[in-house]
């Protein structure tokens, strides 16, 4: 078995990428070897070890790492603010060493020949070490496989290498996989969408029928839009924004009648309290729970005693010009109580005209406590309308 092994990695390095942060972007990659080797050979498929052996014998060409190298050469000249983790061998650490990367090995097959198995462990351990992001390269089995470890944990993104693509995880070609994946590293603003996995029974598409199952969703970065509550000209109209941004949190409520919702100050999130006919503290915090107001105004000490043992969401939104999401006219939000609300369960509302407005300075956490910035740092989910989000990042603690 090879051995898991760590790359050391430099110190970050001013670079011409997202210098604004103070971590290096953890990008996840997996890569299947074996996708699509059964195409060129009518083979109609690569799933299941004897349809691989068949295809090796026959001379099919290993090509999913050659599309993978395309979509990180996209990335190339931001090498100094990433950090691959992936597998060895051709599962990714061989592409990454050789392009350069800084990379950390975090799983080893057992085997010369990967199996779904392997993608699975990996995309496991990718969790576990926490990636901004998981680069993946393969079909819809291997997006199978990838969404039976993620699910909608963390944003994904495939790298089309496979005989069949039906899954809508996948970018059109491996170059624009890259140059959304660019601009998630620079810390542009980027959609979110919830993209279908599907796969097809090959067998029964050797034998001419096309029927594909639908296994679920994972989350995609895509290039922005502005699809929901536009004016003519593409700009947002901040009434439409705003209710469909209200639309959305409620479902959530509502989804979630047990949930103590903690409300944050601000216009963004006094619009949600409006829509629901509920009183609201513009300026202070109170907390929702089964869509009616249980206390309000709460300070430090009353917030952590009120949730403590408690289903807990916090809404907050962020100071336009500025980015802070913490530590500007909501110190109510203490860092006790964000360690023990948790970041995934931190839900930011804002316009997209808003976020725009920030370039590529990113949001700010001023929490008081270092170590906590530090961990809330990185790409975050913003939700921006009705089913509507985005990607942006928290900007690390040295800011």
């Amino acid at each position: 078995m090879a051995k898991v092994s760590e790359v050391a990695t430099k110190e970050k390095a001013p670079g011409d990428g997202a210098d604004y942060r103070q971590r290096r972007f953890k990008l996840g990659l997996i890569i299947n070897p074996y996708a699509g080797i059964g195409g060129a050979l009518a083979l109609k498929g690569s799933d299941g070890k004897e349809i691989r052996e068949k295809a090796l014998a026959m001379g099919a060409e290993q090509l999913a790492g050659t599309k993978t190298k395309r979509a990180l050469e996209q990335v190339s000249a931001l090498k100094n603010d990433i950090v691959i983790y992936t597998a060895s061998g051709d599962m990714g650490e061989s592409l990454s060493l050789s392009m350069g990367f800084s990379t950390k090995c975090v799983y080893a097959p057992n085997a010369a020949q990967t199996e779904q198995d392997d993608t699975l462990q990996l995309a496991l351990k990718l969790i576990e070490h926490k990636v901004d992001i998981i680069l993946f390269a393969g079909g819809d089995g291997t997006a199978r496989n990838v969404y039976s470890a993620v699910g909608n944990k963390i944003p994904v993104l495939g790298v089309p290498a496979g005989c069949k693509i039906h899954s809508g995880v996948y970018a059109i070609t491996p170059r624009s996989a890259g140059k959304v994946l660019s601009q998630v590293i620079r810390g542009e603003l980027v959609s979110l969408i919830d993209a279908e996995v599907k796969d097809i029974d090959e067998s029964r598409f050797r034998k001419g029928e096309v029927i594909a199952r639908y296994f679920g969703e994972m989350q995609v970065p895509e290039a922005l839009n502005y699809i929901q509550a536009v004016k003519a000209g593409g700009k947002e109209s901040d009434e439409l924004v705003l209710n469909d941004i209200a639309a959305h949190v409620t479902d959530m409520m509502e989804d979630d009648p047990e949930c103590l919702f903690v409300m944050g100050s601000g216009s963004t999130v006094d619009a949600i309290m409006q829509a629901n006919g509920l009183d609201n503290t513009l300026l202070g915090v109170d907390i929702v729970k089964n869509m009616e107001v249980v206390t309000q105004d709460v300070n430090a000490k009353q917030l952590l005693e009120l949730t403590q043992g408690q289903r807990v969401r916090l809404i907050i939104t962020l100071i336009g010009g500025q980015g802070h999401i913490f530590g500007r006219g909501n110190q109510q939000l203490s860092a006790e109580f964000i360690r023990q609300l948790g970041r995934e369960n931190i839900h930011i509302v804002a316009t997209k005209t808003k976020l725009n407005a920030l370039g590529q300075k990113g949001l700010i956490a001023d929490t008081g406590d270092g170590e906590l910035d530090a961990q809330l740092s990185g790409p975050i989910s913003i939700i921006t309308g009705f089913k509507d989000k985005v990607l942006y990042f928290v900007r690390g603690e040295d800011v």
